[in-house]
């Protein structure tokens, strides 16, 4: 070990420079989760500009924003973000018996500081790199390659210690469609009024909600199917973001997103599906849902409270509760609702534009919001992830008599030579 090197950052030197090929983290992986963590903050000129003058970081700044946010940071919380890894600062081995977060938990504090420094300090997407003109280092701290190199380390001793670093599964049209028709069956989609303040007498495994909370779910479901949307940009969504183009268009336009926090977000066109895609369908699934909640303003998906009424309060569903509501839907159809996760639907979602509709790469990066440069492998990973139902059998692959295929979204053939 260097002797330049703090022993209070003994196990930090180590997971970085670790000494055997079998622990150093690959070039390529490191050079990827750089580039991916980039991705989240787009290079806005506003966000880059001063970053190479001497003014161009404010510490003071900073520290404003950081106190802003630990806000109501209780004891307990604040031991949650010091325990991702199983080794301590100075080297030594954490007991089994303490409890450690999970690789996502760590991904999720890598992100929280990537805003902060690249939105709050206006330090923008850029790399922590030394500036050819003034050699100081400019960028942003948390996209740099050290921090690149321990997050990759730390995946892989999270997988060798048992835990499964994955994403979520993707959703598929099939498990939409079993949903879709589970909730309309007539004693589910049944419309149940409750009394304000009574609690529900569930009599049932299947009663966990009733025909508004329902149909309120689809609705979600198939926006972030279609239209490739993370979870918290669909529950933010408003009526004012939504215009009847016809009456079997609809027009939804965000006015932010993860890759546009400033505007400029281009429009998505859903229109009305054919029969046989009615487990699709956004303009079935959203005037379902304008009927039966009778929203005309303000969040489209609030929380359903006492049972089955939508809450009068202008504040939108939360993650968690959407969450929980969605593996109850799962469970309805017999299907494990562990490996599914929020992003389930915008995975679900490139992979069925892509292997059903036939869709190109950069035709399914503009409709989702990815670079078209097609510069790093995200897209790649959205439609192949060992964690994903497979399609079709490995025996039937060279079968001239296997099944026929889902019929095409496009075409509507069902052959195997396309």
């Amino acid at each position: 070990m260097s002797g330049d090197v703090p022993p209070v950052f003994a196990a930090l030197y180590q997971a970085i420079h670790a000494p055997s090929e079998a622990d150093r983290a690959h070039a390529d992986e490191v050079t990827e989760d750089i580039e991916a963590e980039g991705e989240t903050i787009p290079d806005d000129a506003e966000l880059e500009e001063d970053t190479e003058t001497p003014g161009g970081f404010d510490i003071t700044k900073l520290q404003e924003n950081l106190l802003e946010a630990s806000k109501g940071v209780t004891n307990e919380t604040d031991k949650e973000y010091k325990r991702c890894d199983e080794i301590n600062f100075d080297g030594t081995t954490k007991p089994t018996s303490q409890v450690r977060d999970s690789y996502n938990h760590a991904q999720k504090m890598r992100a929280s500081m990537t805003y902060a420094f690249g939105r709050l300090c206006g330090l923008g997407s850029l790399p922590w790199h030394a500036s050819e003109v003034s050699q100081r280092m400019v960028g942003n701290p948390s996209v740099s390659e050290t921090v690149a190199t321990y997050m990759t380390s730390l995946r892989r001793r999270k997988v060798r210690a048992g835990e499964v670093a994955t994403s979520a599964r993707a959703i598929t049209q099939e498990t939409l469609r079993k949903v879709y028709d589970f909730n309309h069956q007539p004693e589910v989609a049944e419309i149940k009024e409750y009394a304000a303040g009574s609690r529900k007498q569930m009599k049932g495994p299947h009663e966990w909600g009733g025909g508004r909370a329902r149909r309120l779910l689809h609705l979600a479901y198939v926006l972030a199917f279609l239209c490739l949307l993370r979870f918290d940009e669909v529950l933010k969504i408003q009526m004012q973001d939504i215009e009847w183009v016809s009456e079997t268009c609809i027009k939804l336009t965000l006015p932010y997103r993860k890759t546009n926090q400033f505007g400029g977000v281009k429009p998505f066109y859903l229109h009305l599906l054919p029969p046989h895609l009615a487990h699709l369908c956004p303009v079935r699934a959203l005037a379902e849902w304008l009927i039966v909640s009778g929203i005309t303003d303000g969040y489209l998906f609030r929380k359903i409270v006492s049972g089955d009424r939508v809450s009068e309060q202008n504040s939108h569903m939360t993650s968690d509760f959407f969450l929980e509501m969605f593996r109850n839907n799962l469970l309805d159809v017999g299907i494990n609702p562990y490996p599914y996760g929020t992003h389930s639907f915008r995975r679900g979602g490139c992979q069925w534009l892509y292997t059903c509709c036939r869709w190109g790469l950069r035709r399914i990066c503009d409709w989702g919001g990815w670079s078209t440069e097609l510069s790093n492998l995200t897209i790649v990973k959205y439609l192949i992830s060992y964690v994903d139902e497979p399609s079709e059998r490995r025996e039937d692959y060279m079968n001239p008599n296997r099944p026929p295929s889902l019929k095409c979204f496009s075409c509507g053939r069902t052959c195997h030579c396309i």
